[in-house]
C-alpha cells in the first residue's frame, strides 16, 4: 500500500509538501497541489482522515455534501437522508461544500471520513467522486451521472417537469414566456431549461434571449434578475423560474413596481418548498419527491455497503401542482 512517502517522492516534493498538497493548504501552490494529487492517483494513495496508523475502515457514518446548507429546499431531503440513516444505527454528517476542492467537504471524500456520501453540490467536481468512490465508500450523487461502479446516480425528472409547467403556460395562451435561470453550472438548471425549451419549440414558440436573465437560485438572484427584466420595460407573458426561492424574490420585485400577479404577468417556479403556497398569489411550480429522493439515497448506500448488486441510476417523477399564480389568457381575451 502507498504512503504518502510514497507520493511526495513521485511527485517530487517534501513530504510536509505532499502533506499541506492533500489537505489542500494554501500553503502550497495550486500546481503543486495538481501535481500531489496526480501522483497521489496514480500510486491509488487513499489517506484514511480519522487515523491511518490504526487502520480504521469503518466509521459508521454517512456524510451528506450540500452547495446551500440554509435553503428551504433542502429540509425534506435532508430528513429523508437522517432517517434512513439513524434507521440503521449510523450518524449523519452534513456539511457545505463551500470553498470547491478546498473545502471539509472534499477531505471527507479523499481521506474516507464515512463509510458512504451523498452529495448534491455543483462545485464538487466529477473526477474528486470518481476518485473517492469505491466498495467501502459508495456514493450517491443527485445532480450528474459519474462514471464509478461504486457511484449511484439518483435525479428527479427535471426535464420533463419543466416542459409540462411551460405546456401549462402555453395551453393557458401565453406566448412570450421568460427563463429565470439558475447557475449556469448547474445539471438541474441545464435539464428544467431543455423542458423549457422543448415546450417552446414543440408548440412552434420562439425562444427570445432577452428572456433569459441568470439568477442563483437564491431568493436575492430570482429579486435582482426580475428587476433586471423589468428595466428593459418590455414584459413577457409569463416567467418560468428555475425554482421556488427565485420565484418568490421576484414576487417582490413585481410588487415594488405594482406589478400584479397574474394579472399582468403570469409565473410559475420549480420544487414546492413549504412557502409557495403560502405566498400572494400561491405558487404555480413542479413538486420534487424531495424526502424520496433522501431517503432512496441512503437506502442505495446500505444496500452497496453489504456487497449487493444495485442499479445505477434512478428516475424519480415530478409533480405539477397548480394554484393561482397563472392566468387564463384565453378566457379574458
Amino acid at each position: 500500500m502507498a504512503t504518502i512517502k510514497d507520493v511526495a517522492k513521485r511527485a517530487g516534493v517534501a513530504i510536509s509538501t505532499a502533506s499541506y498538497a492533500l489537505n489542500g493548504s494554501t500553503k502550497v501552490s495550486e500546481a503543486t497541489i495538481e501535481r500531489v494529487l496526480k501522483a497521489a492517483k496514480e500510486l491509488n494513495y487513499q489517506k484514511n482522515g480519522f487515523a491511518s496508523d490504526l487502520k480504521r475502515t469503518k466509521t459508521n457514518t454517512i456524510a451528506l455534501i450540500l452547495s446551500d446548507m440554509s435553503g428551504p429546499y433542502f429540509s425534506e431531503l435532508i430528513k429523508g437522508v437522517q432517517e434512513g440513516a439513524s434507521g440503521n444505527q449510523y450518524d449523519l454528517i452534513a456539511c457545505s461544500s463551500l470553498g470547491g476542492e478546498r473545502s471539509t467537504a472534499t477531505k471527507f471524500l479523499r481521506e474516507k471520513r464515512a463509510d458512504g456520501a451523498i452529495i448534491l453540490a455543483n462545485n464538487i467536481s466529477t473526477s474528486i467522486i470518481e476518485e473517492s468512490a469505491r466498495s467501502d465508500m459508495p456514493i450517491v450523487v443527485l445532480d450528474r451521472d459519474v462514471e464509478n461502479p461504486f457511484a449511484i446516480h439518483i435525479e428527479v425528472d427535471n426535464k420533463k417537469g419543466a416542459y409540462e409547467v411551460t405546456e401549462y403556460l402555453i395551453q393557458n395562451g401565453h406566448e412570450t414566456i421568460g427563463y429565470i435561470s439558475g447557475p449556469p453550472e448547474s445539471h438541474d438548471n441545464e435539464e428544467r431549461f431543455k423542458g423549457f425549451s422543448d415546450a417552446l419549440k414543440d408548440n412552434n414558440l420562439p425562444f427570445q434571449s432577452r428572456l433569459k436573465i441568470t439568477g442563483d437560485f437564491t431568493r436575492e438572484g430570482g429579486y435582482r434578475a426580475t428587476k433586471l427584466l423589468i428595466a428593459q420595460q418590455k414584459l413577457p407573458d409569463a416567467l418560468f423560474y428555475a425554482n421556488d426561492e427565485m420565484a418568490i424574490g421576484g414576487l417582490q420585485a413585481f410588487d415594488e413596481k405594482g406589478i400584479r400577479v397574474p394579472e399582468d404577468i403570469s409565473i410559475v417556479g420549480f420544487d414546492d418548498i413549504q412557502l409557495a403556497e403560502y405566498v400572494s398569489p400561491p405558487l404555480t411550480t413542479v413538486r420534487q419527491p424531495k424526502y424520496e429522493a433522501g431517503a432512496l439515497s441512503v437506502h442505495m448506500i446500505f444496500q452497496m455497503l453489504a456487497g449487493e448488486e444495485v442499479d445505477r441510476s434512478f428516475h424519480l417523477p415530478t409533480e405539477m401542482i397548480v394554484r393561482q399564480s397563472v392566468k387564463n389568457k384565453k378566457l379574458s381575451d
